[in-house]
This record gives C-alpha cells, sequence and structure tokens, in this order.
C-alpha cells in the first residue's frame, strides 16, 4: 500500500488555484481521499477506483455546501478497491467527518449477547460485543426493540436473568422467574446443565433464524415426551410449539419465496434519510429495523444506501448469505459486494436487484416504510419545533422579558449526610439540552458546617459561575483555553428550589441580574417559579408549555447532580474498604467496581465469587474477602 498527501505547496494566494491546482495532481489510482477545512478539521471522507476523477464529482455534482469549505485534500492510495473500502471505514471511525452519512444516535448500538463462556449462560442486553466467548446479535434500531426482543424469548424458552457467572442467589432458593415459567432454577437443580444449554441452543436458533429447525425440535421433544408418558412435561412442550407457531404463522409472508435475505430499502429527503432493512429467515419476516440517517451533503440515494450498507453491516457480527437491494444501486452492486465479502471472510454474499415476485415486493414495501418514516420524522420535528418556540415566548412573556429566553441554566444540588457535596449546571438552547456545555462542581465548602447547607452551597457555586464568566470574558475566542459554556451569558438562570434557594442565588448572580440575566427557581412540591423581589408565585401553570420546559430543565439538573453524587461516593466507598490491602491498587480497585458492578454489590460477593474476578490472583482475592468480613 503506498501512502502520501495531496497537500501542495504553492505560491498562488488563490484558494480556488490553489485547490485545482491540488486536484491535478491527484493520482488515477484506487485509494481514499480526505477533505480538510482551515481548521485542518477533515470534514469528509470518501473512497474511489480513481482518485482523480472522483474527487472532480465533487467540485461538479453541485455538494458546494461542502466544496466552498475545503483547503486541503489529502488521499491515500492503496492496491485494490477493497482496501480502500477497509481504509474508508477506518477514517471514517477515526474522523467521524461532518459531510459523511451518519447513523443518529449511532455511538453504540444494541445488541442481545449470549454468554456462552459460562456454564449456565446469560441472555442479556449490551451495547459492546468485544467479550470473547460471547456470542452478539444485532445491531437493533433501538434498545425498545431488544428488551421487546428478550421478553420474548423469555416467553418461549426458559434462561436465567441473575447477572453473575454462577446463577442464583444468597436465599438458596429460586425466585420469582421460576414461578412464572421464565426460568428453569438451574441455581436449585431443577433444571441440569445439560437441559439448561439445550434451552440456550434453542434462543441462539431464534436469534440466528433457524425457525423451521425450532419447530421440529419442539415436535419432536413434545412426542418423545408423550411416548415416555411425561405428560407434564409434554404438555409444555406443547403450548411453547403453539406459541411458536402462532408467532411465525403471523410473521409468514403469504407464499414467499424469499427464503433468507436481508431486504434494505432508503429514501432520502433533503438533509435527511431513512433506512430499512427487512430481514427474512425461513420465509418469515423476523425482524424490521428502521435507522434514521443524517446526509448533511445532500448526496445521492446510491451512495447514501452504499454507506449505510458499509456502517450497518460494518457493526453487525453476522453478515446474510443474500441481500436485496433498489434498482437505483445497479451500478454500484460490484462495490457492495466487494464489502460484504470481507466481512463474510471472503464467502460471497448475493447482492441483487429485486425484479419480481415477493422479493420485489417486500422491497419495494421497505422503500414505502423509508419514505412514510421520513414523512413522521418531519412532522414530529416541526410539532416539537413548534412546542419548544411556544414554551420559550410563554416563558418570556410570563418573566417579562423583551427577547426570548434562548439560553437556559439550571443549576441543583446534591449531598448525602453533608458528604460528597456536588452541583450541576446544565444548559437548555432553544428549549433542547445542549450537553457539551454541562458542568459539574464539588462543593469547597461543607469543611466545617454542622451539616449540609444547600443555601450556603448554591451561593457557592454560582460565585464560581459568575467568576468562570469573568475570567472567561478576558481570553480571545480564538484562546484554547476559553470555555465556552462559562463564557456565554445565559437569559435565564433557574435554581432548584423555593424563595430560601432563589435568595442565595441572588445574593451571588448579582453581577448577571445587572447584565440582564433573569433569576428563577422552581419549588417541587406545586411546580410554583417564584422571581426575586416578590412573596408570590408567577402565575404560571404547572402544565403549561413554560413550566413544563422548566420541569425539564430541573430534573435534567437533578439527574446530572445524582449521577455526578453516586460516581465520588461510589469511589469514595471503594477507597476505604480497599485501602490498605496488600496487592490492591487503582487499577485492581477499577477492576473489581467494573466486574461487580457497584461498591455495594462487591460487599456483598462471597470468596468465590471475588476469586472468579478475571486477572485477580487467588491470594489477592481471599485477602480482599477477608478484609471485607473484617469490616462486616
Amino acid at each position: 500500500m503506498a501512502e502520501s498527501t495531496g497537500k501542495q505547496q504553492s505560491k498562488e494566494p488563490d484558494r480556488e488555484a490553489r485547490i485545482v491546482a491540488e486536484r491535478r495532481s491527484l493520482p488515477d489510482v484506487p485509494g481514499v481521499y480526505l477533505f480538510r477545512d482551515r481548521d485542518d478539521e477533515v470534514i469528509y471522507v470518501g473512497k474511489a477506483v480513481s482518485i482523480r476523477k472522483r474527487v472532480a464529482s465533487h467540485f461538479s455534482g453541485g455538494n458546494a455546501g461542502m466544496t466552498r469549505l475545503i483547503e486541503r485534500i489529502e488521499f491515500l492510495a492503496t492496491e485494490s478497491e477493497s482496501e480502500a473500502l477497509i481504509a474508508e471505514q477506518s477514517f471514517i471511525k477515526r474522523y467521524r467527518p461532518r459531510f459523511n452519512i451518519k447513523l443518529r444516535d449511532d455511538k453504540s448500538y444494541p445488541y442481545v449477547a449470549v454468554s456462552l463462556d459460562e456454564d449456565y449462560p446469560r441472555v442479556y442486553f449490551t451495547r459492546e460485543r468485544h467479550r470473547p466467548g460471547r456470542a452478539y446479535f444485532g445491531p437493533f434500531s433501538s434498545a425498545r426493540r431488544v428488551r421487546d426482543t428478550l421478553d420474548l424469548l423469555g416467553k418461549l424458552f426458559q434462561y436465567r436473568t441473575c447477572e453473575g457467572k454462577e446463577p442464583g442467589r444468597r436465599s438458596g432458593s429460586p425466585c420469582l422467574d421460576y414461578f412464572i415459567k421464565r426460568c428453569g432454577a438451574p441455581c436449585v437443580d431443577y433444571i441440569s446443565q445439560a437441559d439448561y444449554r439445550a434451552n440456550i441452543d434453542r434462543v441462539i436458533d431464534f436469534l440466528s433464524g433457524r425457525y423451521d429447525q425450532i419447530e421440529r425440535d419442539l415436535d419432536t421433544r413434545m412426542k418423545e415426551a408423550a411416548a415416555a408418558q411425561d405428560f407434564e412435561a409434554a404438555a409444555v412442550f406443547r403450548d411453547r410449539l403453539a406459541s411458536v407457531q402462532s408467532l411465525f404463522e403471523r410473521q409468514r409472508i403469504s407464499g414467499s419465496t424469499v427464503g433468507t435475505a436481508d431486504l434494505i430499502g432508503v429514501a432520502t429527503e433533503g438533509t435527511d434519510a431513512n433506512a430499512q432493512v427487512f430481514q427474512v429467515r425461513d420465509g418469515i419476516l423476523a425482524e424490521r429495523q428502521s435507522f434514521y440517517l443524517e446526509n448533511p451533503a445532500e448526496r445521492g440515494i446510491d451512495e447514501v444506501t452504499a454507506e449505510f450498507i458499509e456502517q450497518y453491516y460494518g457493526a453487525s457480527p453476522a453478515v446474510p448469505k443474500r441481500v436485496v437491494l433498489g434498482p437505483y444501486m445497479s451500478e454500484k452492486l460490484a462495490e457492495v459486494e466487494t464489502f460484504l465479502a470481507g466481512r463474510r471472510a471472503n464467502r460471497a454474499t448475493e447482492v441483487r436487484i429485486a425484479e419480481r415476485g415477493d422479493t420485489r415486493r417486500l422491497r419495494e414495501m421497505a422503500e414505502r416504510n423509508a419514505k412514510l418514516a421520513l414523512d413522521q420524522d418531519r412532522l414530529q420535528s416541526e410539532h416539537r419545533q413548534q412546542r419548544r418556540i411556544e414554551a420559550l415566548s410563554q416563558l418570556g412573556d410570563a418573566l417579562g422579558m423583551d427577547e426570548l429566553p434562548v439560553r437556559i441554566e439550571g443549576f441543583d444540588i446534591s449531598n448525602l449526610g453533608g458528604q460528597h457535596t456536588v452541583a450541576s449546571m446544565v444548559v437548555f438552547e432553544g428549549g433542547r439540552p445542549k450537553k457539551s456545555d454541562y458542568r459539574r462542581f464539588r462543593v469547597r465548602g461543607e469543611e466545617g458546617r454542622p451539616g449540609p447547607d444547600d443555601f450556603a452551597s448554591m451561593e457557592e457555586v454560582l460565585g464560581r459561575r459568575i467568576a468562570q464568566y469573568r475570567q472567561q470574558a478576558d481570553l480571545s475566542p480564538h484562546d484554547r483555553d476559553r470555555d465556552e459554556s462559562f463564557a456565554t451569558l445565559p437569559s435565564v438562570i433557574m435554581i432548584d428550589g423555593g424563595k430560601g434557594q432563589l435568595s442565595a442565588g441572588v445574593r451571588a448572580l448579582r453581577e448577571f441580574i445587572d447584565l440582564g440575566v433573569t433569576v428563577v427557581s422552581l419549588a417541587k412540591r406545586e411546580e410554583e417559579v417564584f422571581t426575586p423581589g416578590s412573596s408570590l408565585p408567577l402565575d404560571l401553570k404547572a402544565d403549561s408549555e413554560a413550566n413544563l420546559l422548566l420541569q425539564r430543565v430541573r430534573d435534567e439538573a437533578h439527574r446530572f447532580a445524582i449521577t455526578h453524587h453516586r460516581g465520588r461516593r461510589d469511589r469514595a466507598m471503594t477507597a476505604s474498604v480497599l485501602d490498605g490491602i496488600r496487592g490492591v491498587g487503582p487499577n485492581r480497585k477499577r477492576l473489581l467496581i467494573r466486574h461487580f458492578g457497584s461498591p455495594d454489590r462487591l460487599l456483598e460477593a462471597s470468596r468465590e465469587e471475588i476469586e472468579a474476578v478475571p486477572g485477580l490472583p487467588g491470594k489477592v482475592a481471599r485477602e480482599i474477602h477477608d478484609q471485607l468480613n473484617r469490616i462486616g
């Protein structure tokens, strides 16, 4: 693989002339190209059979919104198109360019995982897929679809939901799942390990789409139990078979000859797109996934589809033998086949255009659903935007403001018995959370106080907010140390609490008030809004759009503060419990908390459970257990 950069040294100061010179110097070979802006940020990554021709198409194809931002072009020449595919995905993951197709909320897809590395495997929800010895199924388009799938599996097959490598709980009796027929209770040996693993094998068959095999297996087991005159077991298998057949019958495609395939339909509209994946397994529509895409460069449907396929199957643990696409993909079939073959360890995946019959009908159905999803999303977005504007307008009128309260900052205090007191600052802009501007505070003034003092804590935190504003105001907008969240003047500051908290806030925020910032507090009991200088709350109904917006700000500030508080408390608890144990340093503390999930769970762990922690020596595990027992 040859590597080079397309950065050229030119004395010509004119940007357009320089870019034209860079384009002409690009090689006519396969590879990947990167567009960088004036801040040297990668704004687009593409692949091509010919780098020079593909880059030229961007400047003649109407992508002015992107091309006018390009300041530099880099390229990576590869030996083949398949190498370019791999390199492109690597660069996209690294740089996350703004003009590439992106799945909304694609930071972590939800999966169903099966812990095959355990004696009694669990079937559970997860967003990671890197652990060895685990089988992963997905990705799913939403967490709700995963939970619905797990609920269905629990009804059809019995498996444990308890955490940890070993089944059961400290009481030694089966949990509720056993009595509602969701688990065979391996913790008390009501089911053998072999029979339990057989249930897990059926879960895997179901998730893999081997539906015919599931029906045959349940039918065989029912008949075998009946022949052995174990009529109770036969009745259980009969009921499961009936449930499975009823489910499959509802999802079976009438007269379908599709067999097993993924059918993909895509619709685009402006900067938005939607992709529908119909997963057909053994003639049954097993799953319908809907993914919303961001298409900032407004690229064509063929390019959107190709990039979606790369992202979707790049995150999928398995690729089907057949993928069916629309006629707009006819010129990109070879490119898609090359990518999917690489994902299936060079085993060919049939990629074709649906021309007739049930396959075409289903593919067209996927496309119609994609268009309907886009229309629905646009209407919902317009409705949400209208509600946000209405809420801001209503709030501005109630507070007597001349302008809309575009930026609202919410503050909350969290403590437990006066320990680990923390505060949160959350920001809503345009009626929506702006999480990049959230900030946390550790309250410094708690030492020496007889108990928690929320008024004093709030006054301290708001005073520090003012101090940060003064400090940031002295920095240039281009200074890397500048914190835009603290440097931005809010329209409204909302304090969680009643008149007492508001009074404490006003004492600290006098400078902001003089600059035109409005300060309010929201009392939780009656959702009353108080303003400085008035003993009576505003005439603002609790279910009004303006009050509901303030409630969302208050609830988000509370959530953010609680999360920080719990983290500090857990770290302190872990330190106090594990400090002084020979062989336990910061890394092993993190290992133990990550394994057990919380300090409370670690405190309850048996010696065998601690010894089972991967990477923890047995001697250290026994010392930890002995120390925990001494602490009690």
